[in-house]
């Protein structure tokens, strides 16, 4: 076991929680036998428990699978391959992804600079493309023989062009004014607040105000890519309404829940099934979200 500073907020589970919330995931078996998938954690093997949802579950996807990485997930590890072999690997299980949206849904598939063209291509053939956000993920100490990795990409598709839902105005930014401009003495696109002035802003579709989860913040915990609340709220936010089913068919996602979200999450291994079921329970008791306040997000460590 770990020995942690007492600062460190990093989520752990012990071998009560453990106890306890292994009855509360929702098992394969389960899902054959007619269980609701419905604000569920099944754990099951990724492609084994998409085959059992119905087609059309989903108003929002949000994909974020292994990178062309050799990485550790608990007990099992993915191993990096060819550029073709990872693309094939992508089209083994995304089709049947893609199946699960609503006609009239989105999603969204993360990636960085290695894999990310593949990812286009493979997304290409199934939806249709509408942008490529790309977020600065500061963190690490970088390479001595290359750039420091510090990018990543979350590719923007819907199924169709047409008619797809999308509110900009739910994930609006909040930065500061540095040099005030007034025009007649009145404040020219920026306000006043308790905090200092401001101006309110549509974002673009590159993310610098986003702080990866570390020690000292109370979503973190030990899984090596968990990706930040603020990052999914905004995903969640933009492209689905209250009550709206939110499937992530590699880990639950607990930003769904304190947005008034239905979800389906999907994880194989079980500590991350835990550790998702261990931070639902506490988004009951306290539903914020790092970054975003009254209704806005916030620059980077605010």
């Amino acid at each position: 076991m770990k020995v942690r500073a007492s600062r460190n907020r990093t989520i752990t589970l012990s071998e009560e929680e453990r106890g306890q919330l292994q009855s509360q995931m929702l098992s394969l078996q389960q899902l054959q036998g007619g269980a609701s998938p419905h604000n569920q954690i099944v754990h099951a093997d990724m492609i084994e428990a998409l085959a059992l949802l119905p087609d059309g579950v989903a108003d929002l996807i949000i994909v974020d699978p292994p990178y062309n990485l050799t990485r550790t997930f608990g007990e099992n590890c993915f191993h990096q391959m060819g550029d073709a072999a990872y693309e094939r690997y992508l089209q083994s299980w995304f089709p049947q992804v893609c199946r699960k949206l609503k006609p009239d849904g989105t999603l969204y598939l993360c990636g960085d600079w290695k894999c990310s063209s593949a990812m286009q291509r493979v997304l290409s053939e199934h939806l249709y493309v509408m942008n490529r956000i790309t977020w600065q993920r500061e963190k690490g100490r970088g390479s001595k023989h290359n750039w420091k990795n510090s990018m990543e990409d979350i590719w923007f598709a819907v199924a169709q062009p047409e008619r797809y839902y999308f509110n900009v105005d739910a994930v609006m930014q909040k930065h500061r004014v540095i040099a005030p401009y007034r025009k007649d003495g009145v404040p020219k696109d920026w306000q006043e607040g308790d905090d200092g002035k401001y101006r309110l802003t549509h974002p673009s579709n590159f993310w610098n105000d986003i702080t990866v989860p570390f020690w000292s913040m109370p979503e973190n915990t030990d899984h090596p890519t968990q990706k930040p609340e603020k990052l999914i709220a905004k995903l969640i936010l933009a492209s689905s309404r209250p009550g709206d089913v939110v499937l992530d068919p590699f880990m639950g996602s607990v930003v769904a829940q304190k947005l008034g979200r239905q979800y389906i999450g999907i994880e194989q291994e079980e500590e991350y099934c835990l550790l998702a079921l261990k931070r639902l329970q506490m988004a009951q008791k306290d539903d914020s979200i790092q970054g975003y306040r009254d209704g806005v997000f916030l620059e980077r460590n605010e």
